[in-house]
Formats: C-alpha cells, sequence, structure tokens
C-alpha cells in the first residue's frame, strides 16, 4: 500500500522512530483546549496510543504511538472538534487579562484573530506567532517570528502629583526622575518598556496609562508601542507580506536579517 506521508504530515501526523506509527500533534489557539476535547483526546490516546500524551512547548498537545491503519479511524473521531493540521505553527498566548491581573490585552481574542487571518497563510516556513499580556513576558514572544505584547503608555498628570518620588524608585529602566523641591517630572519617553510599573505604584494616581501593543519582529522591537487594534494588524500584514516576498525556503525572521 501506498503511503502519503506529506500528506499525513499536513494533518498533523509526524513519523515515529518506530515503522508506521505516528505522533500527531493536535494545534490548539492560545492554548486553549475544552474540556470536551480533553475528554476526546483521553479516549484517543487509550484506545489508539499508549494511554498518555505529550504536551509540546507551543501549547499542543500530541498523541503519540497511533499506528498506520488506526489513521483515518482517529481522523474520523477528531475532525468534528479539533483543526488537523496548519500552515502556521500553533499560535500561542498566555491567558491575558481576562484571566491575569498583570494582563493588559486581551490575549485569547487576538489568538482567534490571528489564526483566522494568519493561519492558512501559505508561507517559505512555518511561521511562529506569540502573544502575551503584559511586559512580564510569560509566554517569552521574542522567541517567534512574530511576537506582540500587552504595554501601556505613562500619561502625567501634574495637577495629581505631590512629586513622592514613587515612579522614580520603581522604574526598571530609571528613566523618571522627580525633583519635589523644583516639582519636576521627567520621563525619558524613548527609552519607556510600557511595563506601568510606575502607574501601578503611584498613590495619587497622577500617572495613568493608555493600553497598547509592542510589536516585536524576529526578536527586536522596531516601533514604538501602537494603540489602535486595525494598525496592529496592518504592521502583521507588512512582515508577513515583507517575508512572503523575500524569505528562501526554511529561512526565518531574525534580528540581524529582518527588515521592513
Amino acid at each position: 500500500m501506498s503511503v502519503n506521508f506529506d500528506e499525513l504530515k499536513a494533518c498533523g501526523f509526524n513519523r515515529q522512530r518506530q515503522p508506521n506509527y505516528f505522533s500527531l500533534r493536535l494545534k490548539f489557539i492560545g492554548g486553549h483546549i475544552t474540556a470536551e476535547q480533553l475528554g476526546t483526546i483521553q479516549r484517543v490516546a487509550e484506545k489508539f496510543g499508549k494511554g498518555y500524551v505529550h504536551l509540546t512547548t507551543r501549547q499542543g498537545i500530541e498523541i503519540p504511538f497511533i499506528h498506520l491503519d488506526d489513521v483515518d479511524a482517529v481522523k474520523k473521531i477528531l475532525s468534528t472538534n479539533f483543526k488537523l493540521g496548519a500552515k502556521v505553527r500553533t499560535i500561542t498566548a498566555c491567558q491575558g487579562n481576562s484571566v491575569c491581573p498583570s494582563g493588559l490585552i486581551d490575549t485569547q481574542k487576538l489568538a482567534v484573530e490571528f489564526d483566522k487571518r494568519y493561519g492558512e497563510r501559505e508561507l517559505p516556513r512555518k511561521f511562529k506567532f506569540g502573544i502575551t499580556g503584559c511586559p512580564n513576558n510569560c509566554l517569552k514572544v521574542e522567541k517567534n517570528d512574530i511576537g506582540v505584547k500587552g504595554g501601556v503608555k505613562p500619561i502625567w498628570h501634574s495637577e495629581r502629583c505631590n512629586f513622592c518620588g514613587a515612579c522614580q524608585a520603581v522604574c526598571p529602566e530609571k528613566i523618571i526622575t522627580v525633583d519635589k523641591a523644583a516639582k519636576k517630572f521627567l520621563l525619558a519617553e524613548s527609552r519607556c518598556v510600557h511595563c506601568g510599573k510606575c502607574i501601578k505604584n503611584c498613590p495619587t494616581k497622577s500617572l495613568r496609562g493608555q493600553i497598547g501593543f509592542t510589536v516585536l519582529i524576529g526578536g527586536e522591537n522596531f516601533l514604538p508601542i501602537v494603540f489602535d487594534e486595525q494598525q496592529l494588524y496592518e504592521i502583521v500584514d507588512a512582515a508577513l507580506n515583507f517575508f512572503e516576498t523575500n524569505a528562501k525556503s526554511g529561512e526565518r525572521y531574525d534580528k540581524n536579517s529582518c527588515s521592513l
């Protein structure tokens, strides 16, 4: 029997070292998995695998030891609740502001939208997206071809400020200077990492924030923070179009070769 291994791989069935066995990689957008899906995975792993699964580094699940003879049966079971195969690697995301106290943006909403827009895009190689909700950067988005990080731009309201210096003390970049005697506040905006620590620690609420998105391409921040979601997609579109036109097969964005 002739086996089209490329077609199987396109559906997520990756060959194992054991002949005629495959490890099935399932795609989950932003690491979001329903209880119903977990139940289905359990049944498949118990019936067709060896009763266990493997968690991937990109928030996916693999079911190993699926025999070639069982591939069609497994595909039939999973086809209703799972998306098998992907042109773009799984779009990873933290839980964002819907769950995490530090979250600034709705990472899950963005991950779903990114998958709709880019999940089936044909590119010179599989492309990696990562979305993290705040500058704590739990997801390490710089490890992706394109990363999106929630951020907040501090805006100073002079009439509320008592020049206590709390913001200066907590700023990790040391870009805030407060002179209580002269009643002066200075912030070097061009060096701000938009972490929001100054805002959180201001006792008089004289620092307030405008929440936005920081975009990293090839691990580097090429642009200032943007506040409009549509502008975010325009930036990603431009980066993908450049990559599609100029990248060689197997090439990735990186900080040494990436430009727009």
